[in-house]
């Protein structure tokens, strides 16, 4: 029973929850907007509020805290997507290995690196968070993310899918947003619902056809 239990479980244990709450948070300070579910973009929203608020601080103790609710991450910033897939591995591992300070990824390049051969390195989260996002909603006292509801639902379960998304991020960012693959079942579903429908348009064409043959042939006859 839910006696004096609030917020939402969503068929998780409280650690499960933290990590789904900090994937949902990372994924939104690094893409400007994000795809789930109504209930989970619901969860995360305060929690995605709270971090911007302390970031908005600007201080040692407000990263720390930062870096202590919302863990960190490695990203590759959207305008050298293209450049970090063609790279080998051993550059890729230098790439999100690389460090500029004592313990943030600054997106500096480190000056032991070859720039011919790494023009670019993997920035943080948080340093994003801190000093791209954060600095944008300094005159703004909350509200700082809006969900929209999808015309849509998961195959599968049917849940109703949103768009969980930055105030200001109507744009996409530089690098812009990679649409997500198909995932198999829905190529199936759609494959199936195309076969479907040209089964459909060949039986109507069909009987067209048996439908127009006897009126011709009468007036064929009486001519």
């Amino acid at each position: 029973m839910r006696h004096r239990k609030s917020g939402r479980h969503l068929a998780r244990t409280s650690a499960h929850r933290l990590a789904m709450r900090r994937n949902l948070a990372q994924s939104l300070f690094e893409h400007g907007e994000i795809r789930t579910t109504v209930t989970k973009a619901k969860d995360v929203r305060p929690f995605v509020e709270r971090l911007i608020t302390v970031a908005r601080r600007g201080t040692l103790a407000a990263r720390q805290r930062v870096i202590a609710m919302l863990s960190d991450r490695a990203i590759i910033p959207g305008e050298n997507e293209e450049a970090y897939i063609t790279m080998s591995d051993a550059q890729r591992r230098r790439v999100m290995q690389a460090r500029s300070g004592r313990r943030m990824r600054t997106g500096v390049v480190p000056a032991s690196y070859n720039k011919k051969k790494i023009p670019f390195v993997a920035t943080s989260v948080v340093h994003r968070l801190m000093t791209e996002i954060a600095p944008r909603y300094k005159e703004r006292p909350g509200g700082y993310t809006r969900i929209v509801r999808l015309a849509r639902h998961r195959i599968g379960d049917n849940s109703q899918l949103a768009v969980l998304q930055l105030v200001g991020e109507e744009e996409p960012p530089a690098g812009g947003l990679r649409k997500p693959a198909p995932s198999r079942r829905k190529k199936r579903a759609e494959g199936r619902t195309a076969f479907a429908e040209g089964k459909i348009k060949s039986r109507r064409a069909s009987r067209t056809e048996s439908t127009a043959a006897p009126s011709g042939e009468g007036e064929a006859g009486g001519a």
